[in-house]
């Protein structure tokens, strides 16, 4: 009695697929058996181990194209080669956990696009009574000014971090924010920009950043664009930023 097995019965004994037996056989990475007297491949135990052998590598991560020459190794050697393939496993999990911690952090919305200090930023805004709408427009910008000028945008921040720690500017800001609703020649808009302006000459250290990134003339092209981006939502507030820039060119000539 032949106790040796067809192709459906080793492919089944393997745990794979009669189709991936032969795949297998392609890639030589189990011999063919020989056909009995009836032409039917007959499996043998050799071919059994073999084939379980080769699963096992494929599940474990071995590419096909490393397996018959690992399993053909010596025992040293097999076992630097299975610690070179979870090297490259392990790499390839930290990719993937990193990938799924991005798609974690998409599905929170612009999360993904800034760090945790610009939100913190973003959420003393709200703290300090500031609308939603300068919230969310605040957003824009820092997203923009990261990709405009990602050197710089640490200092940038830092800069915000100071001015909120200050009373005055922020009740100074929360008047220019008003003004997005005024009329572009409202009186009040000049009176606000001398007042921003005197401000700003009083306490130069906010004004560092800015003249740095105005100091590189791609940066600050760059760094015009973060600025338009902000008047774009109200002329009154462009020709409130217009009169300040003015006035603060007229101080550094005196």
């Amino acid at each position: 009695m032949n106790s040796a097995l067809t192709i459906s019965q080793a492919a089944s004994f393997a745990g794979v697929t009669v189709k991936t037996v032969r795949h297998y056989h392609r890639l030589g990475l189990v011999d063919e058996p020989r056909r009995d007297g009836s032409g039917y491949r007959r499996y043998g135990s050799a071919e059994l181990i073999r084939l379980v052998q080769v699963r096992t590598l494929a599940e474990a991560g071995v590419p096909l194209a490393e397996i018959a020459a690992l399993l053909d190794a010596d025992p040293e050697a097999f076992a630097a080669d299975l610690a070179d393939v979870k090297r490259r496993l392990t790499e390839r999990i930290d990719e993937l956990v990193a990938r799924r911690d991005m798609l974690d952090r998409l599905a929170t919305g612009n999360r993904l696009l800034l760090p945790e200090r610009a939100f913190a930023i973003l959420d003393k805004a709200i703290e300090l009574g500031f609308p939603p709408d300068y919230v969310a427009q605040s957003q824009e910008s820092f997203i923009l000014a990261r990709a405009l000028v990602p050197g710089d945008f640490d200092d940038y921040l830092t800069g915000v971090e100071r001015s909120f720690d200050d009373p005055q500017y922020v009740e100074l800001h929360k008047r220019s924010v008003a003004a997005s609703d005024w009329e572009p020649d409202d009186p009040r808009v000049d009176e606000l920009a001398v007042a921003a302006a005197e401000y700003l000459l009083a306490n130069p250290e906010l004004l560092e950043v800015s003249t740095s990134l105005h100091g590189k003339s791609d940066t600050a092209t760059r760094y015009g664009l973060v600025n338009d981006r902000q008047a774009e939502g109200s002329p009154t507030w462009a020709r409130l930023s217009a009169l300040v820039d003015a006035k603060l060119r007229t101080a550094k000539h005196r």
